[in-house]
């Protein structure tokens, strides 16, 4: 079985920065595309970012691209989300996904989120 376990949420400053982690048990993680989603309150669950089993493709929302880097440690077993110039509209809880085909919200694998919350 599959599971999935963010961390590195936390508060932080406009402007600021953090990078999220997300490790994952079960299966074989080069196999799988991972990526990051965010749920703000009240607004439904949206794409943040998509990485390649072989780190060969990353893809972004276009509303973050230039802030958010996503990457992965395959020797780790963990992807990474980091997150750069911070703005009060990027507060949400952070999920991490993982699918063996396309990633999208219908992705098999979650992990149980983390809260990041940026002050202005």
């Amino acid at each position: 079985q599959v599971q999935l376990a963010e961390s590195g949420g936390g508060w932080v400053q406009a402007g600021g920065s953090l990078r999220l982690s997300c490790t994952v048990s079960g299966g074989s993680f080069s196999l799988y595309q991972m990526g990051w989603f965010r749920q703000a309150p009240g607004k439904e669950r949206e794409f943040v970012a998509q990485i390649s089993g072989a780190s060969t493709y990353t893809y972004y929302a276009d509303s973050l691209k230039g802030r958010f880097t996503i990457s992965r440690d395959n020797a780790k077993n963990t992807v990474y989300l980091q997150m750069s110039a911070l703005r009060p509209g990027d507060t949400a809880v952070y999920y991490c996904a993982s699918s063996l085909v396309g990633l999208t919200v219908e992705a098999p694998y979650w992990g149980q989120g983390t809260q990041v919350t940026v002050s202005s």
